[in-house]
């Protein structure tokens, strides 16, 4: 498989196997973690495409693996995709101000989930937000 590589970090089993099994279906290929530590552990040994970040995990919140993601030379440019349940227009408008590329909703839409995605990754080789 030679599809985009797309870092799922989701600690709920259920989505995180949704998000899998529609990405692949779509062709992309994925990692997974249910942790934030463990996705900055497999964005630097791996560079994804895109990753897909849960904002609310355990121990570690999206926002600081975002922080840590940036700080980081060998992360700092992967685009990072806010994965949350949080719909408020002020949340989106912060997550966006904290530095994430985008902005994704849960429960997602799963007839449009791979192609928001792939939005996402045109997006990020193009150097802008969708």
């Amino acid at each position: 498989m030679t599809g985009p590589l797309i870092l799922i970090v989701e600690d709920n089993p259920r989505n995180l196997k949704l998000v899998r099994d529609i990405l692949g279906f779509a062709g992309y290929r994925t990692l997974e973690a249910q942790n934030a530590e463990d996705g900055l552990d497999l964005a630097g040994r791996h560079l994804p495409d895109l990753i897909l970040m849960d904002v609310q995990l355990p121990g570690m919140d999206g926002d600081e693996a975002l922080r840590r993601l940036r700080e980081s030379a060998r992360t700092r440019d992967i685009p990072v995709i806010a994965l949350t349940a949080f719909a408020m227009q002020n949340d989106r408008d912060r997550l966006l101000a904290e530095g994430f590329q985008g902005y994704m909703v849960k429960p997602i839409s799963v007839p449009d989930f791979a192609d928001q995605v792939g939005q996402f990754i045109h997006a990020g080789a193009a150097g802008r937000e969708p």
